[in-house]
């Protein structure tokens, strides 16, 4: 897979190219992008010049894993050129576009796929070059040959009419394109996606519309397009098997359009209930599906074993997002094997997590290595100690999609008695928007619930969060069957106080009704570290050692804190004569690109690190749930500093802490290395009265799962 790295402000993608290139015809040059290998090919056709080849996202990792998918810009958006002349958004030269695609990229024929606009590119493709085409898939297709125009459409047909003022489908206009080109953008993708909860798809879609301009937009309108005869014609000349994909509730395209394209092509048409134009983002796994079921039918399994004759298996999603899941589901999944001693568990998971259950000998399921990188996108939306968690997560929209459809294809094909998802957002996320994909018992583990707004996101971030709320609280009213058991890693108190959002309800009121509680998981029992002078001798300190662990986890985002705290090292080494620092830079830090001083440890990794901090002095944390209630668990005083924008850190952990009263907060922005050294020496070996974190919640945790087996 290529490791082509996203640039600033760029969204991380889930599959990056294998190779790119440009192919150019009468002074156009069109760019188009190649993924994975092997038969047949799918070919992803352009749509109207409004949108470029990012709208296939959704579709890119999961055909790509299963063949071979190339993608284009076409003319007029992307990395594609802008002619000025009308002629040449001619349909036809679209089609010419896609038939050098093909040749530049050694590929005699592939099969199709078209989006609204794009359908008409794909009909002449289909009619006029049978040779090259192996099939088609036509999704909304804007199909002049047959079907209704839409009524607040036909109303404002004419493109070049002056309106006194430009609403609704009036501003489907040359003069206001011109005139306000992002008011049209924003009406128009608003009537793209109609479905609730469509926030991050009308923001990308906005987003790739604002790469070109209204004046190519009005060019690619006085382009010759296909008349409804041509059209007509070009379909009964479709000889290739079709397949027509159509939401029921398309703004932009009456679905009977979609109905015409299949008649008239003999193809088969499936229709969408309560899908709007764009089914391919706003339902990927849907339209995913149908399209592997066209392209590459899953061949069936050469095994099956009879069901009392099946060991009891579990899969295990746990995210990578941090250290800190790995520990605990390691320890959830000893206490169930205790419960169920026949009990076989499968991890999908992902690089830093699988580092932790490999040592641990638990057996990582190969499909683990087609997962796309969650840490690594996260790590790309850090900037200096700040990390817009909220938002990032929307970002990573793609990657959960692609991850999902990993699972999808693991569980069809293998038999399991249950899912356990810790934080495994688009597990719980896709199996709402598709319940039928459950196939065995799922378990949903948190140490949080809701979305919570930045004070500085204003009002959009206010809007948009509690839209993400109100989204997860229709799930679970609409399909309560999905969640088997939802299980709370924490006490009802550990709940923030704050509401779901405006009229929505109380986030602790509705986390009580609709989850279990399991208490707080460590992974390890506090009273094994009551001697810790025993635990020192072993690990290495010696009795007069001041012993400071600085460590921030497993991602790369805190490389700041941790040069920040390295520069506070000489003064605090001043102040505590018998300081031994030991700085942790985890498996996504290179020890080598951290500054050095006499005396300081740099270790990439230490094993059973729990154990240190519960033998350390004073530790300095990141604001991260795991390692401040390992911290408080053990009674040890620290010093934690939350992420900028980090809604979790910021509200969720840091009201949890409070409540155990444990750790002093620290503000990254005025902790200079002067202040953090004074704060090192006043907290080093300080007494605490914590408020004691109960043990055994791996078990109660796992008690909760078992009664599923």
């Amino acid at each position: 897979m290529a490791t082509t790295l996203t640039k600033p402000g760029e969204q991380t993608r889930a599959r990056y190219p294998d190779a790119e290139g440009y192919v150019e015809r009468d002074g156009v040059r069109v760019f188009y992008e190649v993924y994975g290998s092997g038969e047949p090919t799918v070919l992803l056709l352009p749509t109207w010049s409004l949108f470029h080849s990012r709208h296939w996202k959704m579709q890119i990792p999961y055909l790509a894993r299963h063949c071979r998918v190339i993608a284009f810009d076409g003319r007029g958006n992307g990395k594609s050129d802008r002619p000025p002349e009308a002629a040449a958004y001619d349909e036809r030269e679209f089609a010419a576009d896609a038939i050098a695609v093909l040749d530049a990229t050694g590929t005699e024929r592939a099969v199709i796929v078209g989006f609204s606009l794009g359908g008409q590119r794909g009909l002449v493709l289909a009619a006029e070059h049978p040779q090259r085409v192996e099939g088609a898939v036509f999704i909304a297709p804007n199909f002049a040959g047959g079907g209704d125009v839409l009524p607040e459409r036909a109303v404002f047909a004419n493109f070049d009419a002056e309106y006194e003022t430009y609403e609704g489908w009036a501003k489907y206009n040359r003069n206001h394109w011109l005139r306000d080109y992002r008011d049209f953008v924003e009406f128009f993708v608003s009537k793209i996606f109609t479905e609730p909860h469509s926030t991050k798809p009308i923001e990308d879609g906005v987003g790739w519309a604002l790469e070109t301009d209204g004046e190519t937009l009005v060019a690619t309108q006085d382009g010759p397009g296909l008349t409804p005869e041509e059209a007509r014609a070009l379909a009964g000349r479709v000889g290739c098997p079709v397949l027509v994909i159509h939401g029921e509730r398309d703004a932009i395209t009456s679905v009977t359009r979609g109905a015409a394209m299949a008649e008239q092509t003999g193809g088969e048409f499936v229709a969408l209930e309560g899908s709007g134009h764009a089914p391919h983002i706003r339902d990927p796994v849907k339209v995913n599906l149908l399209l592997r079921d066209f392209v590459v039918p899953p061949r069936p399994s050469a095994r099956w074993v009879r069901a009392k004759s099946r060991r009891k298996r579990a899969l295990y999603v746990s995210s990578p997002i941090g250290l800190g899941h790995a520990q605990r589901d390691a320890a959830i999944a000893e206490e169930l094997r205790k419960l169920h001693p026949d009990l076989e568990i499968d991890w999908l998971a992902q690089h830093p997590v699988t580092a932790v259950l490999e040592a641990r000998g638990e057996r990582i399921h190969p499909a683990s290595e087609y997962l796309a990188n969650e840490s690594g996108h996260i790590e790309s939306e850090s900037a200096e100690h700040d990390l817009h968690c909220f938002h990032a997560i929307r970002r990573m929209d793609e990657i959960l999609l692609a991850n999902f459809m990993v699972l999808h294809d693991v569980v069809r094909d293998e038999q399991y008695d249950l899912w356990i998802g810790d934080e495994a957002w688009e597990l719980d996320y896709y199996l709402h928007e598709n319940p039928e994909q459950k196939r065995a018992a799922y378990v949903w583990l948190t140490d949080f619930v809701g979305w919570l707004p930045m004070p500085d996101g204003g009002e959009r971030e206010t809007y948009v969060a509690a839209d993400y709320n109100a989204e997860m609280i229709e799930h679970i009213a609409r399909f309560p069957r999905v969640r088997d058991r939802a299980v709370f890693v924490g006490e009802a108190e550990d709940i923030v106080p704050d509401a779901f959002g405006r009229d929505l309800p109380l986030i602790r009121d509705w986390t009580e009704e609709h989850y279990d509680f399991a208490g707080y998981v460590t992974g390890f029992d506090p009273a094994d570290f009551s001697d810790r002078e025993a635990l020192r001798a072993e690990l290495g300190y010696a009795s007069d050692d001041q012993v400071c662990i600085v460590t921030v986890g497993g991602s790369g985002v805190g490389g700041h804190l941790l040069r920040r705290v390295i520069d506070a090292f000489p003064d605090a080494k001043e102040r505590v004569p018998a300081l031994r620092m030991i700085v942790v830079a985890g498996p996504r830090i290179d020890p080598g690109s951290l500054p050095s001083h006499e005396g300081l440890e740099v270790r990439s990794y230490v094993h059973e690190l729990y154990r240190h901090l519960a033998a350390c002095d004073l530790a300095v944390v990141q604001g991260g749930l795991t390692t401040t209630m390992e911290l408080t668990a053990n009674r040890r005083p620290f010093l934690y500093f939350p992420l900028h924008h980090h809604f979790e850190q910021n509200f969720h952990v840091r009201h949890r802490l409070q409540r155990y009263g444990a750790g002093r907060c620290m503000e990254f922005d005025t902790a200079t290395p002067d202040v953090i050294a004074d704060a090192i020496a006043s907290e080093i070996g300080r007494g605490v009265a914590y408020r004691p974190v109960e043990a055994g919640g791996a078990a109660r945790a796992a008690a909760h799962i078992a009664e599923l087996l």
